[in-house]
């Protein structure tokens, strides 16, 4: 039994923002149903940077192929929403309102309408947004790149944060739904998610005075703090962030002259000192193998980390002991994918099932809308509905 199971949610969705919410949600339990165009979803098609949406995003959902443009595929969807939970939606603003699915249109007063946005109600809120754009403008892209050029984060992460959010949302309607009986519109928006990525730079001005510069050039808050050199040309991110851990670091490798040094005495003190201090340590990690510093760190309970990148983590003994790897095939290909960075009474979501082909599910859903075979028949003639061939 999922928490959210008998929960009924119909996707207009695409790319990431929308898809990732409705993965929430169905990865929780919810019957999720991909309303997708005849040819669907254009992520499907994406290739290069764009690949791996589809197949990361629309696990455990079921797909209805149909066309909104023509009257019998608006009934189709009409009837499906009466039946609906939840509604979510991310295309232009006002796009799903020309095809007669406003939230005002619907006769569904227990449904929650969400819509994923660019922006939020103000001056903006007709503009259309890409993840870049309000990195861009939401200084995320000056926090991460160089001073003098601006670097989008390295993944979708504001698309991600803006459908994870739109989930929190939807679940706190379904929460007062449970007490009023009554369904609301909720909104979620990529440029104040991105806001809210980089409040405590917005606070770091206001409170210090000072502008932070980007994070590839910053001063960290703690002394030593930074990527070093290992035996063998290896590297390991250490971080002794507490004056506790700087003893036992001294201790541990032996170095009573840096334990002794009052210039090191506190955090604040070691921060002043890093242009000598940091190449002081490089000094110490270099005379031990990256294995043998790793274990060494892990054992005193020090932070650090090997530098990966994101294929390595198919290989990671953590993400595959806890069942942190799923195994989805689409397209005829596999490939691993994250579970949800959650767990319920210590397990892991499961996949229920790999992401669909187009239409997978669109005979099962008219039937259960009360579509006869006849009926069924007379709609793939007139292109109204596909189904897998």
């Amino acid at each position: 039994m999922l928490p959210l199971e008998g929960v009924r949610v119909v996707e207009f969705a695409h790319m990431v923002m929308g898809p990732s919410c409705g993965l929430v949600l169905a990865d929780l339990g919810a019957e999720v149903i991909k309303v997708e165009p005849l040819a669907g979803d254009n992520t499907r098609r994406l290739e290069a940077a764009g690949a791996g949406f589809f197949p990361v995003f629309n696990r455990n959902k079921k797909s209805l192929a149909v066309d909104l443009s023509k009257p019998r595929g608006k009934e189709i969807a009409l009837k499906l929403l009466a039946t609906a939970d939840v509604l979510t939606e991310n295309f232009r603003p006002g796009a799903l309102d020309k095809l007669g699915f406003s939230y005002e249109k619907l006769k569904n007063p227990r449904l929650i309408y969400c819509s994923l946005k660019g922006f939020l109600k103000g001056p903006y809120e007709h503009r259309p947004a890409l993840d870049e754009v309000t990195q861009m403008m939401g200084g995320l892209a000056y926090m991460t790149g160089l001073p003098d050029r601006p670097l989008r984060a390295g993944s979708s992460v504001v698309d991600i944060m803006g459908g994870t959010f739109a989930a929190v949302a939807i679940l706190a309607a379904l929460r007062e739904r449970d007490k009023t009986g009554k369904g609301k519109r909720v909104t979620s928006a990529l440029f104040e998610s991105t806001a809210y990525l980089v409040a405590q730079h917005m606070a770091q001005y206001e409170i210090t005075g000072e502008a932070p510069p980007p994070m590839s050039v910053k001063r960290p808050a703690w002394g030593v703090y930074d990527i070093f050199d290992t035996a063998g040309g290896g590297r390991l991110f250490v971080g002794v962030v507490t004056d506790t851990q700087w003893e036992v670091f001294c201790r541990e490798f032996r170095v009573e002259d840096l334990a002794k040094d009052q210039r090191l005495a506190t955090n604040a003190l070691r921060v002043k000192e890093r242009s000598w201090l940091i190449p002081r340590v490089n000094e110490i990690t270099k005379q031990h193998s990256s294995a043998e510093l790793a274990a060494k760190l892990e054992e005193i309970g020090m932070p650090f980390a090997p530098i990966a990148k994101p294929w390595d983590l198919l290989d990671d003994p953590h993400l595959k002991a806890s069942g942190g790897l799923l195994e989805t095939r689409y397209n005829g290909k596999r490939s691993h994918v994250p579970a949800l960075p959650i767990e319920l009474d210590g397990k892991r979501l499961a996949k229920r099932s790999d992401p669909p082909e187009v239409g997978q599910h669109g005979r099962e859903l008219l039937r259960e809308l009360g579509y006869e075979q006849k009926e069924i028949a007379s709609l793939v003639e007139a292109r109204i509905v596909a189904f897998p061939t």
